[in-house]
């Protein structure tokens, strides 16, 4: 079973808006700490949004920050990526990430936050394609 699958990847003109989900079936979903990494083919893996247990807080790429809204759902174990206002440099596969998120008794600061390596389980991606 597959625990992380985003879906909502489309192709949008500069300026559009899509939102992104991705549905966990990790029985621990609420103690997690979940973010969106993107890739663009011939780029690293790039840091874009990560979200703490509660929901109440969270960290954005300055390239995403104002643009690009991240969420999440314990009920229905899914988080969010809404984006808005895109350019052609969002273009990317997006992927879904959860890790524990801990600091000592805190979330982990921005620094932790933007590496990947910091993270256990992976979705699969899913494409976002924005054309000028």
């Amino acid at each position: 079973q597959v625990p992380l699958v985003e879906s909502g990847g489309d192709v949008v003109q500069a300026g559009g808006s899509l939102r992104l989900s991705c549905a966990a079936s990790l029985r621990t979903f609420s103690t997690l700490s979940m973010a969106w990494f993107r890739q663009a083919p011939g780029k690293e893996r790039e840091f874009v949004a990560a979200i703490n247990w509660d929901g109440d807080n969270a960290y954005y790429a300055n390239s995403v920050k104002g643009r690009f809204t991240i969420s999440r759902d314990n009920v229905k174990n899914t988080v969010y990526l809404e984006m808005n206002n895109l350019n052609p440099e969002d273009t990317a596969g997006y992927y879904c990430t959860a890790g524990s998120g801990r600091y000592g008794s805190s979330w982990f600061p921005l620094s932790l936050a933007q590496n990947w390596k910091n993270y256990d389980f992976w979705g699969q991606g899913t494409q976002v394609t924005v054309s000028s």
